[in-house]
């Protein structure tokens, strides 16, 4: 096995492992993925994130075909997709996150951007995030729209299951949903709810820092 992929399958479980100690996954809940030269890495199908092996994440091949590990989680055809149509995404991390989750049973603040722009660091390390209507988890009908987004964003949010982030590494990703689920946080627990950032304040993000917004 080559040193570059063993060194992503340290960091999924590293990644996972972490997520899981803080309680942004539960039980056997969420998935992460890479991207690798000749394939996929994905963890497998209801492993608990917190209890990976570097030995039974899955290889799927760049057809599709499971080549070695634990059976590919029911997610599969998401992760392909989200690699299939951003060139930039080399791992994906989805979890149920508690606030995120919690955001679409109370009421995204609209379904192009779940959420406003109220800080900074949401502004500059995660961007806009629109919502995905509920399908039955392994949907394939998700995969397809989330396709149709990948390109334009890092992030969406599946309604009543959580998160899914893709970035430059499986540890970006998690660093981007890690803010994504802290703002949903903030936005659920001040009342009245925070007002966005004024636009003056996100072109100067834009132009100082290169915000996506």
């Amino acid at each position: 096995m080559a040193s570059n992929e063993n060194r992503i399958r340290e960091e999924i479980c590293v990644t996972g492992k972490s997520l899981y100690e803080r309680r942004y996954t539960v039980g056997s809940a969420g998935n992460i993925s890479a991207r690798l030269d000749d394939g996929w890495l994905i963890t497998p199908t209801d492993a608990c994130l917190g209890r990976l092996d570097p030995n039974d994440i899955s290889k799927v091949d760049s057809r599709g075909n499971h080549v070695s590990g634990g059976r590919p989680s029911k997610t599969l055809a998401l992760h392909r997709k989200i690699y299939e149509n951003s060139a930039g995404a080399k791992g994906v991390v989805h979890t149920h996150s508690t606030h995120l989750v919690a955001l679409t049973l109370a009421g995204v603040w609209s379904n192009d951007d779940v959420l406003p722009p109220i800080t900074p660091y949401y502004v500059m390390k995660v961007g806009h995030v629109p919502l995905i209507a509920y399908r039955r988890p392994g949907d394939e009908g998700v995969a397809e729209e989330v396709a149709a987004l990948a390109s334009r964003v890092r992030a969406v949010l599946l309604e009543r299951l959580g998160p899914v982030v893709w970035e430059k590494t499986v540890s970006h990703a998690s660093y981007a949903l890690e803010e994504l689920e802290e703002t949903a946080r903030l936005y659920l627990s001040t009342m009245p709810r925070p007002e966005p950032l004024p636009e003056a304040a996100i072109e100067d993000l834009r132009k100082t820092f290169g915000a996506r917004w």
